[in-house]
C-alpha cells in the first residue's frame, strides 16, 4: 500500500473513532439528564450565559446539580455553535435538579430575579441577543402559578416590569460535555474570572 494512502486511512479511522466516542458520550449525557432520582424535582431557567447561572444555582442548598443546555426554541438538534450565534430560536438555559424538601420551586424562582436585570429584553449583561434572553419554562400548572406569583411580587418590590419570557417547556436539550461545570473546570478562563467570579461575590455565593 502506498505510504500516503496508508497514512490517510489511519487518520480517517482515528477521526471516525473519536467521533464515535464523542457521540456516545453525548448520548450518555442526554440519557442522564432524563433520569431524575425519585426524591428530586427539576426546573428549567435561562438568564444569559448558562455558565453563570449554573455556577450560581449549584451553590443553593437543596440543589443537587445544574445542567447546561438549550430550550425555548423550535429546532430539534441545537448546538452551541448555532445557538451562541443566534442561528436558532433557543436560549441558553440550565436544568436544576433539586430536593423539594430542602428548597421549593418558588424559592428557586425568587432567587432567579437576583441573578440578573429581568427588565431587559435584549439579553443579560455582558451577553446580548435572543439566545441570552431571560426565560422561565414551566412544566405544570403549579410551576406556572409559582412563576406568576413570584414575578408579580418582584415587580411590586422593584417597580420595574419584567421582560422575562414565560412559557411551557417543550424539550430540554443538554449542551455539549465541555460546557458542564464549566467554571469549576476552567477557573483561569477569562470569562470565569472577570464575569462569573464578580457575579458570585455580588450574590454572596462561592468562596
Amino acid at each position: 500500500m502506498n505510504i500516503y494512502i496508508y497514512i490517510a486511512a489511519f487518520i480517517t479511522a482515528a477521526l471516525l473513532s473519536n467521533k464515535c466516542i464523542a457521540q456516545q458520550t453525548t448520548e450518555g449525557l442526554k440519557q442522564d439528564t432524563n433520569i431524575i432520582p425519585a426524591n428530586m424535582s427539576e426546573a428549567v431557567f435561562g438568564a444569559g450565559c448558562f455558565w453563570c447561572l449554573e455556577s450560581a444555582y449549584e451553590e443553593i442548598d437543596g440543589v443537587e446539580e445544574a445542567i447546561n443546555g438549550y430550550a425555548g426554541g423550535n429546532e430539534l438538534a441545537p448546538t452551541y455553535s448555532k445557538v451562541s450565534k443566534g442561528q436558532t430560536t433557543h436560549a441558553e438555559v440550565i436544568k436544576v435538579i433539586y430536593n423539594p424538601e430542602v428548597v421549593t420551586y418558588r424559592e428557586l424562582v425568587d432567587f432567579f430575579w437576583s441573578t440578573h436585570d429581568a427588565s431587559r429584553s435584549d439579553g443579560v449583561w455582558p451577553d446580548f441577543g435572543p439566545q441570552y434572553r431571560s426565560i422561565l419554562l414551566y412544566q405544570n400548572d403549579s410551576e406556572r402559578k409559582a412563576i406568576e406569583a413570584s414575578s408579580t411580587e418582584h415587580e411590586a418590590r422593584t417597580g420595574q416590569l419584567i421582560a422575562t419570557e414565560i412559557k411551557a417547556l417543550d424539550i430540554f436539550h443538554p449542551a455539549e460535555l465541555y460546557h458542564q461545570n464549566y467554571a469549576e473546570k476552567n477557573p483561569k478562563d477569562r470569562y470565569v474570572r472577570s464575569i462569573i467570579g464578580p457575579k458570585m461575590k455580588k450574590l454572596g455565593l462561592g468562596k
